[in-house]
């Protein structure tokens, strides 16, 4: 059984930043690939950010690079989205997502993935 939970969305104007973060409920936290994925109206879900399960790792989307930043507490069963330089455009409900996998690389298909949180709405305003 793996609960997720996310927290941490909210308005803010564009140049601004936020950190979403994500907790899991789940024997092994330290065993899963976490990643973040976004879906604004009428888009597809799309790969954020990902980590691999000792945090070493880690990938992220061509439009986000250099501005979020994500990591893990394998103690506390965390993931943690650090979005700085937020745009228009990175409005979305994000989605925290896991999956079961060491030794692996994040990947970056919603269907690769089998446990997801409930969402949290980011919106930039501009």
């Amino acid at each position: 059984q793996v609960q997720l939970v996310e927290s941490g969305g909210g308005l803010v104007q564009a140049g601004g930043s936020l950190k979403l973060s994500c907790s899991a409920t789940v024997r092994m936290f330290s065993s899963y690939i976490m990643a973040w994925f976004r879906q604004a109206p009428v888009n597809v879900r799309e790969f954020v950010a990902g980590i691999t399960w000792n945090g070493a790792s880690t990938s992220y989307q061509d439009s986000v690079m250099g501005r979020f930043t994500i990591t893990r507490d394998n103690v506390k069963n965390t993931v943690t989205l650090e979005m700085d330089g937020l745009k228009p455009e990175d409005t979305a409900m994000y989605y925290c997502a896991a999956v079961f996998g060491v030794g692996r690389e994040p990947p970056r298909l919603p269907d690769q993935y089998n446990h997801w949180g409930q969402g949290t709405q980011v919106t930039v305003s501009s």
